[in-house]
């Protein structure tokens, strides 16, 4: 539990950024057009990604909330929404393994398009930084809502 509720801000930030990327992409942005489309499989892959994240996440908050009452189809769809988060994750990062050489080598040049203002490295740090804080806030805050669970009986 403390662990979902954790990583629900880093993983709304990912989903965030990656959203903007996508509407900039598709609304024919020339410098996301340059670097060209996404392969095929994470196209497809993608609203998979999407909903079974969103899926996982919102049943696992919802139960933590509800409390073991909502152990019926609730604890069923959080149950079968891990296992598809789980298979399409995997697969998408396992689609993702031969850009990690190129990424953890590359030096980050300044993109033309920020002008000089620089690679926008700080800004990521930051964001990631805050949101990994806004997480471990969230859980401990919510640490609990965890009592009945640890306590109920199956």
């Amino acid at each position: 539990m403390f662990l979902g509720l954790l990583l629900i801000p880093p993983v709304a930030l990912k989903m965030s950024s990656t959203g903007y990327r996508f509407v900039r992409y598709y609304t024919s942005n020339p410098t996301y057009r340059r670097k060209g489309p996404p392969e095929p499989l994470m196209r497809l892959l993608a609203p998979l990604v999407v909903i079974s994240t969103v899926v996982v996440f919102a049943s696992g908050v919802a139960l933590l909330l509800e409390g073991p009452s909502s152990r019926g189809s609730l604890l069923l769809i959080h149950k079968a929404s891990f296992f598809v988060w789980v298979a399409v994750t995997a697969i998408h990062v396992l689609g993702h393994l031969s850009e990690l050489p190129r990424a953890l080598t590359r030096k980050h040049e300044i993109q033309p398009e920020l002008d000089g203002y620089g690679t926008g490295r700080a800004g990521r740090i930051l964001s990631l930084s805050g949101a990994l804080v806004a997480g471990v806030v969230i859980a401990i805050l919510y640490v609990p809502q965890f009592a009945p669970w640890l306590n109920a009986h199956h």
